[in-house]
């Protein structure tokens, strides 16, 4: 049986502002220290992204510790108080729906860092002079 491919489509201008929307009520959420959780104590936590589903009943939100830390841990600690987070996100933004979160590390600055270290090595630097 053939596999079926199925185009991956780029998010609606619906989509989008709606993931801003939520991503700047939820920078305030963050910044105002009201979450308990042991693991979130002393951090400041970056939202990178926010991708809101089609029918923006649903969104993956991206987040990191600000100046480094257990990206994984961050996560993890702000998927056990979405509740909360869910709480106060729906007094703060004028949507239909207010969106199910679910909180993902963004790892892409530790890509970064590994693609900036693979660069200074010397034996790739030779390699791309060579080019």
């Amino acid at each position: 049986m053939a596999k079926r491919h199925v185009p991956v489509r780029e998010p609606s201008q619906r989509q989008l502002r709606a993931g801003e929307l939520v991503r700047h009520a939820l920078v305030d959420i963050l910044a105002r220290g009201e979450l308990r959780d042991p693991d979130l104590k002393g951090v400041s936590v970056t939202v990178t992204e926010v991708r809101a589903s089609p029918d923006l009943r649903n969104a993956t939100v991206f987040c990191a510790p600000l100046g480094g830390g257990d990206v994984r841990a961050v996560a993890e600690a702000l998927n056990r108080a979405k509740a909360f987070i869910r709480g106060r996100l729906g007094r703060e933004i004028e949507l239909k729906f207010t969106p199910n979160l679910s909180f993902e590390p963004d790892i892409s600055f530790d890509e970064a860092d590994h693609v900036t270290e693979l660069l200074r090595r010397p034996d790739v630097a030779r390699d791309l002079g060579e080019s």
